[in-house]
């Protein structure tokens, strides 16, 4: 008898048409034009998303009431060929207060020639979140999730 392992992770790639540098610095310096406003933890509009770009920095959301709502950390900040930050929001879809149920998101990015980057991402350790993690992932790979996120970055990019 053979078992399956559970998937625990989603895997999405982009090809952008844009040099890798230029492809690394558009997801960290436009992340606020590449998350969609509607997706807020907030109890009030987003007014901009912000991405620290540095290992240590945070990814969080201001509200235009001056609110913030920080919903993940930056781990691995290596330009231009690799960021990793964690996941701090639960399959409930609010904020994780126990941050050793985060997942981890990595972007790599990899030229293809001098003007086009392939953008892999992975979202993995996706059951460290507990009960419900499953839906968690069909979130985030599903169309509304991560193929959402870099649809949006390669539009920027171009």
């Amino acid at each position: 008898m053979t078992t399956q392992a559970e998937q625990t992770s989603v895997q999405t790639a982009i090809v952008a048409e844009a040099p890798v540098e230029r492809a690394f610095q558009v997801f960290t310096e436009d992340f606020d034009r590449i998350k969609p406003r509607d997706h807020n933890l907030l109890e009030v509009d987003i007014a901009e998303s912000v991405f620290e770009p540095r290992a240590g920095g945070r990814v969080y959301d201001r509200g235009v009431d001056g609110s913030e709502c920080q919903w993940a950390r930056v781990i691995a900040y290596e330009p231009p060929e690799r960021i990793v930050f964690t996941w701090d929001i639960s399959p409930q879809w609010q904020l994780e207060t126990d941050l050793s149920k985060a997942s981890e998101v990595e972007l790599r990015f990899i030229p293809e020639g001098d003007r086009r980057t392939r953008v892999e991402l992975e979202h993995r350790h996706l059951d460290r979140h507990g009960s419900g993690w499953e839906g968690l992932r069909e979130g985030v790979g599903g169309e509304q999730g991560w193929p959402l996120y870099l649809g949006r970055f390669a539009e920027r990019v171009a």
